[in-house]
Parts: C-alpha cells; structure tokens; sequence
C-alpha cells in the first residue's frame, strides 16, 4: 500500500538546508495496510473512474484515508444545516467552524505544513517519462507501482472523444493528447491496450491532423525522443544567453520561468540530441502520424499547430524571424567556423543550468525545467554526479490520488497554503482551541525563511535577492516570490502577537527586516510587483512567445494580487514597528494603491492571473485598498468592486466562475450555474471586508448558508471544479482551497458579522 511521508530524506543524493522540512513524498509497501484499507482505496477508485467524465478532479482520497488512520478526529461535533427560512446563529457558524478546523488540523504534517495536490497540467508527466526513456534510468526511479499508477492517471483523464487536453478539466488537445499517449507507450502499454482506449486516443490524434501539429513544446519532446525531426522545430539558439544584457530580448530580462524552461531546451536544440532510437520509437514513427514518417514535410511542420491548441497565434513578425534564424543563421551555427559560438554558448548555458540546479538542491524552479535539467546534465555526462543528484529529487514532485499518479505544478504549494490556513484559522474567534495546530505552522513558517542569498554575483546569474523571502513551497527549493514573501511575512507577524507559550517564539526581528527589504525591493517604478523578480523588459515582447499554448509568460508582470499582498504585509509590518524604514514603506504602499485602482476594469472586478479568476483578483484588490486606509465610503474603487461582485451571486447565495473566465478574459459562470465554495469564500471574505454588513447583511447571510450547507458530515468540505490558474490557460490544483476559504470566510462572518451585529 502506498504510504505519504513528511520530512524525510532517505538518499545519499539529496541535499537539504533545513532538513527536509516540507518535503513529501509516496511510497509503496507491498506488505503493509489491511484487506479493509486496501478496499477502502480501490473502491475510491473504482468510484473516480466511473464517474470521470462528470466529476474529473480527484478528491485527495488517499491522503485523507491515511491521515484518518493515524490522526482521526477527537470528537465528531454533528452536522450543521441551515433551511432556506431559518436565520443563521453565531451557534450554528460556531459549530460548523469547531468541525472544520477539527477536521483541518488532521490533516496537517507534523512538520507543520498541510499536504495536497498540485497536479492538474496534463503535459508534466510526459516530459519526466520521456527523459527517463531516454536516459535508461525509468526502471530504477520508477516502480511497477509507479507505472501503473501513472497509467491509471492517464486514462481516467482521457476524454469521451478520446484525446487528452492541456489540463484535466480541458477539451482535448494535440499537445496533452500526443504526448499522453506517447507516455502510456513508453510506461509499457500496447497500441491496442486500454479497452480500446489507446486507440480512440490515437485516432483522435490523426483525425486532427497528425502529430506534425502538435505545439512547441510537444515538437520539443518528440524530437529528443526520436519520433519528430529538429528540422521540423523552430530555432532556439542557446546563443540568446550570449548577447549583451543591454538587449531587452536578453533571456536574464524574461520571466524566470519562461528562461529557466528555454535554457535547457536551447541546450537540446543546439546539440540536437536525438535519444536512442528504440524499437518502441520506430513504431511511434508510425502511430502518430497520417504518412509515413520520411515522406513528412518538416520544414511546414514548424509552424504548424492544431487549431485546438492555438490560444497564442504565433504574431506574422515571430514566423519572419523564426524562418531568418532556420534558413540563414542556424546552417552557419551547425558549421565551423560559426561552430565555436555554438560550443561557447551550450556552455554558458550548461553553467547556468547548474548553477540553477545546486540552489535549488536540484528540485529546480518547475517541472519542465527540472527534467529538462536533469536530461542535459545526462547529455553532458551520463556518468555525472548533477545527473544523480537528480533523481531522488522526482518523488518530491509526484503525487498519488484516487485517480492515480500525477506530476505536480511546483514541488508542493506548502508554504502557501500553511499561510493562508492560519489566517484562516485566526480570523475565527477559535485560537486558542487550536493552539498545537498553530505552533506547528507558526514551526513551518519559520523553518522555511530563505535565510541567505543565492552565491557569487547575483546579476550575473539574472538572480534577485533571496534573503528573507518566503518560497511557494519549501526552502529547499528557495526561490523567492513577493506574494509568498508577503503572505509569510503578515503570518509571522499575527502569530508575533499570541503568546508564545501557545504558538512558539516569535521570528526574530532581524528576519522580519530582511522580508519587508526584500518586499521593497520587488516594487516596480509603476508600483505594482510582479512574481519572482522586477519586470525587467517590455510587454511588446510577447511578439516572440513561441508557446502556442499560453499566453503572456515572457516578462515577469505585475498583478494585483502580488501588489495587494505587499500592501496587506507592508500595513501589518507598519503599525508593529512604525520606525523601520517609515518613509519608504509609505511610499511603496502608496504607489501600490495607485497601481491597483489604475488596474481596475470598468466593470470593478480586478483580472486573476493565479487562481480562478475575476472573484479572487477582486478579493485581493479590495483586501489590498482596505488594507491601505481605503473604505466604501471614500474609495470609488471599492464601490465599483462591490456592484461588480453582489452582480454575480447566484440564486443559491454563492459565487461559482469558470476556469473559461481566465482563458476568455470574461467573468463565466459554472455550467448550470453552479456555485462554488472557493469562489464565494472569496466573495464574501471581499464585501465583509468592504463593509458589506453595515448596508445590507442579506448576501452575507445567503452566501454563509451556502457555506455551512455544504460542509460534509466529516468536517471537510467537498472538491469541486479547478481553481488554480498559470500562463492565461492551463488550470491547476489547490487541494486546501476547499478547506481554507469556507473556514476563512466563515471565521469573517461570525467575528466580524453576526458578533458586531
């Protein structure tokens, strides 16, 4: 039976700068659990298959039967139900936040972090299954176990028509359907297997055109696999590292996410490595395409992609450039004497692949690039020790449900999630009945500080400071984001004012300096603040976004949500040490005022760019105005927030918005309009925090009872639709939203509702 561990190393290979803190992983014992629990599971998944095209996103199952097994909760309050005319008591929101939070704090790890899924992208597997092909090590990193349930994950996401999309909610896509299937071929499944399975996907692949349509990326992967020629790509010079920084198309000027992806693949590009062309890749050559594989036109095939893949047309501008660099500079790159730059500059991007590798303990900023990495360092020396290192690190990013193995978005969302579960348990008027929960998270905030700087010349890396910031997920990965940083920085300071005998020592001050310096320090001249980095070129530079698939994901922008969590943090840090940089502090949340009503659509929602979409953007903006001084009453922006947000609740007193929202840029209810927890916590936490209950309580009194109607007789609350959301257009999972945002949002209304009315 598979078994999730916590802060465990358990490989020679693996390096740590706080003892794994953070860090899961599964694990398979053939001998342990019981007949009953072994039952219990496969009826979780025979249930999720069955239901897959109605219900596709897995409940965390697994998870939660192993956490119910070695922490239950103490004591089973019942369950609370509110009838359409029956008023709301400050007994019922009470006892419906107790089963909550009861419900919570069992499923937290005893380093203080609550796990869960990240998964939902469909196109991360492929690339670590297709690396380990190539590299020979799949069968030494990856179990039959593993291999099967990476299988049952495939096709429990397979839809009707018979293709995979980009993410698991998504209609079918040459990019997730190819790559899917090449990936249950490479894990061992027959052309045929799969019930007929394997066929339905492969003949939606070539009524569709082929897999000379796949996008970008997915030609990328073909092509070190074997079954797709480099001709058949468009440049990446790994010459780009080369030119002078000056430049605004520079990678170092890019979003670190875009450049660490483009880094390796420029790598694979200029040494067009092929893998081993196995028996297996010769039948591929046959499968995936509607002619036999010498006859394909590769040149055309560059710039094409199927018209279900197309959300970012490539510009006329990008096809000119790309065709100059194929037909005219890469022949005289391929031949000496331009030869020697191409050595020079697979060099210089070797050293920044490892120098990217070794600070993050080779976990590596994503997924793409973490294999993308990991198969450069094999193609640079297959006997290296970078190559090693790498594989213990897979498994952190792994993660098993209901519906079987998947490749998660990031290496946890850790300390995300820990931040924003204590806010949520703080708002209640509960503390001091979770005050272990507390300290083991106050445990984890304060283990996972990046407490040094990346090494050597920060600007010659492309690096930001890093001192004092907090990671997404565990310090071990490190890299530092301003929300995070924001997020950890304002949970530190709540926990500073309980007593420590309840939640533990307090930060020390020196590190809450180095937050708020390395918030400051991520302000953009316009006062917005983007993710990881200042935004160091120019819009304008999306005309040479190559990836087809999403959009706006070459320069780091700013986004009201970073900007409002600086502003939440900033305010916070203020009124505890008013004589700390005052005056910058001022300024900074002073311009982040500006750059958030500037932002505003006219309709007064704001446009989220990380989660699902125009009701949590409009959550922050608010948060952040509300934060900064700004009330109803003297804000327009506030006003229009609110008109915006009381337009969109349905009939069943929630709030329920599509993940169509983010890909289409307009608000889009749920099929049926449905309402969804997540979104409506968002909603309501925003109009309590505008004043909501001083002119009219009745939408806060229909959206609680939304709430507390929907809690499970368990405490926990259910997962509906995807939430998370990256790059426009591909969907993530954030497993403990469901959790979080009713417990929050109901904390609000009865502290700052039903008790102050």
């Amino acid at each position: 039976m598979w078994k999730l561990k916590f802060a465990e190393g358990g490989s020679p290979w693996l390096r740590t700068v706080n003892n794994h803190v953070g860090r899961q992983f599964w694990e398979f014992d053939p001998e342990s659990g019981s007949p009953e629990q072994k039952m219990e599971i496969q009826k979780a998944r025979q249930n999720f298959s069955n239901n897959r095209f109605e219900k596709k996103h897995s409940a965390d199952l697994l998870m939660r039967f192993q956490f119910e097994r070695e922490s239950p909760v103490a004591k089973f309050l019942p369950q609370v139900k509110v009838k359409d005319a029956e008023d709301i008591t400050e007994e019922m929101v009470t006892n419906t936040l107790r089963r909550a939070i009861n419900f919570h704090s069992t499923i937290q790890a005893h380093d203080g972090h609550w796990p869960g899924d990240y998964g939902g992208p469909m196109f991360l597997i492929p690339g670590l299954v297709i690396t380990l092909c190539i590299t020979g090590a799949i069968n030494a990193v990856l179990s039959e176990e593993h291999k099967k349930e990476m299988c049952r994950y495939l096709y429990n996401h397979q839809n009707r028509d018979g293709g995979w999309g980009l993410h698991i909610e998504c209609p079918s896509t040459m990019f997730g359907s190819v790559l899917s299937y090449v990936t249950l071929r490479l894990l061992g499944e027959e052309a045929n297997d799969g019930q007929g399975a394997m066929e339905r996907g492969r003949n939606w692949i070539l009524s569709h055109g082929s897999a000379t349509a796949i996008t970008s990326w997915g030609k990328m992967w073909l092509s070190v696999l074997g079954t797709f020629e480099w001709s058949g790509n468009n440049p990446l010079p790994p010459e780009i590292w080369l030119l002078p920084y000056m430049l605004p198309i520079h990678p170092g000027r890019m979003w670190c996410h875009c450049r660490m992806v483009y880094l390796p693949m420029s790598y694979l590009y200029g040494k067009r490595f092929v893998g081993p062309i196995t028996p297996t890749v010769l039948s591929l050559r046959k499968e995936l395409y509607n002619v036999p594989y010498h006859e394909i036109d590769w040149n055309e095939a560059r710039n094409l992609c199927a018209k279900e893949d197309l959300y970012y047309p490539h510009p006329l501008a990008q096809d000119i450039l790309w065709a100059i660099l194929h037909k005219f500079v890469e022949p005289v790159l391929m031949h000496w004497p331009g030869k020697k730059l191409r050595e020079r500059a697979l060099s210089t991007a070797m050293e920044h692949i490892h120098y990217e590798d070794e600070n993050t303990r080779y976990i590596c900023i994503g997924p793409v690039n973490k294999v993308l990495n990991m198969l450069c360092c094999w193609v640079e020396d297959p006997n290296s020790e970078a190559f090693m290192l790498h594989l213990p690190r897979i498994y952190d990013y792994l993660w098993l449900a209901e519906d079987g193995m998947k490749m998660q978005g990031y290496n946890g969302s850790q300390l995300w999630d820990t931040a924003f579960a204590v806010q949520a348990i703080m708002s209640t008027n509960l503390v001091e009945e979770y005050g272990l929960t507390l300290k083991k998270a106050h445990m984890y905030i304060k283990n996972t500080q990046v407490l040094e700087d990346c090494p050597g010349d920060l600007s010659f890396w492309y690096r930001h400071i890093s001192k004092g910031a907090w990671p997404f997920s565990t310090a071990d990965h490190g890299w530092p984001i301003s929300d995070c940083t924001s997020e950890g920085l304002k949970v530190a300071l709540l926990l500073s004012k309980l007593p420590s005998e309840t939640v533990g020592e307090p930060l020390e001050v020196t590190r809450l300096y180095d937050a708020v310096n390395v918030i400051l320090s991520l302000q953009n001249a316009d006062g917005g603040l983007a993710t990881y980095e200042l935004t160091r070129s120019y819009p304008w530079m999306e005309l040479i976004n190559p990836a087809e698939t999403f959009g706006d994901i070459v320069i780091d922008y700013p986004y009201v949500e970073c900007t409002s969590a600086a502003i939440q943090a900033l305010t916070s840090f203020r009124k505890l040490y008013p004589g700390h940089r005052q005056q910058e502090i001022d300024i900074c949340i002073k311009k982040a005022v500006n750059f958030i009503e500037r932002i505003q659509a006219s309709d007064g929602s704001w446009y989220g760019s990380w989660a699902v979409c125009f009701t949590y953007a409009t959550w922050f903006g608010v948060k952040g105005l509300v934060a900064a001084g700004k009330n109803f009453e003297n804000c327009s922006s506030i006003r229009k927030a609110c008109n915006f947000l009381l337009s969109k609740q349905l009939a069943s007193g929630g709030w329920g918005e599509s993940y169509l929202s983010c890909q289409n840029k307009v608000y889009s209810n749920l099929e049926g309009n449905r309402s969804h927890i997540v979104n409506t916590g968002w909603a309501m936490l925003a109009l309590i925090d505008a004043g909501q209950a001083k002119r009219d309580l009745t939408p806060l009194h229909r959206a609680a009872r939304y709430l507390i109607n929907s809690q499970m007789e368990n405490g926990d609350f259910p997962q509906e639709e995807i939430m998370g959301v990256f790059n426009r257009n591909c969907m993530i999972t954030y497993a403990a939203y469901r959790n979080i945002f009713p417990i929050w949002a109901l904390g609000e209304y009865c502290t700052r509702v039903l008790q102050a009315s």
